[in-house]
């Protein structure tokens, strides 16, 4: 698996300082993409162990609340078998950090109610370390500047943790940062 990019301090991809991890690789090719250049699965550099401790090293910090993985798509199958192990390894380190990502796929494609080329064998372990899923595509037409962390209007803020407790879908609710 490539990324095409590497956030180490990040505002625009989930609430507070966060990193992002920008994977290549896209089939949906969504038009007016914010990062079409990522649609290429080979374009970028190698997400390899040294990579992964950049990673860690940068969200090892009282600042950081966690991580941002967005793409390209982060649940093209390369790339769910790419960071399943990094995802695992992610979570034994920072069980604390959230883990938000950004998918074209929606929730009940990735979870097998509705079929779809992403469900496979490290779909459901790679959505267990995940806090957050921004679901579906990116849509030109239903595009707004002002929807905080998403696109387009199409796109749900998914809080899996609560949706997997209650069995029905539960969207996000934005907590307002204290500050001391």
């Amino acid at each position: 698996m490539n990324y095409a990019e590497l956030k180490k301090n990040d505002i625009a991809n989930g609430p507070g300082v966060r990193v992002s991890l920008f994977v290549s690789g896209c089939l949906h090719h969504c038009e007016d993409c914010f990062n079409e250049i990522a649609w290429d699965f080979a374009y970028g550099k190698e997400f390899n162990e040294d990579v992964w401790e950049i990673i860690f090293s940068a969200v090892n910090y009282p600042r950081i609340r966690g991580l941002s993985l967005l793409g390209g798509e982060p649940f093209e199958v390369k790339n769910q078998r790419g960071l399943l192990p990094f995802m695992r390894r992610f979570r034994e380190k920072f069980p604390d950090k959230d883990v938000w990502c950004y998918s074209g796929f929606t929730y009940e494609e990735l979870t097998g109610k509705i079929e779809s080329r992403a469900f496979c064998d490290a779909t459901e372990e790679l959505l267990s370390y995940m806090d957050i899923l921004v679901d579906g595509k990116f849509e030109k037409e239903k595009r707004n500047i002002m929807l905080r962390f998403r696109g387009s209007e199409n796109q749900r803020i998914i809080d899996l943790k609560r949706t997997r407790e209650s069995g029905e879908i539960v969207l996000w609710e934005y907590d307002e940062p204290t500050y001391n």
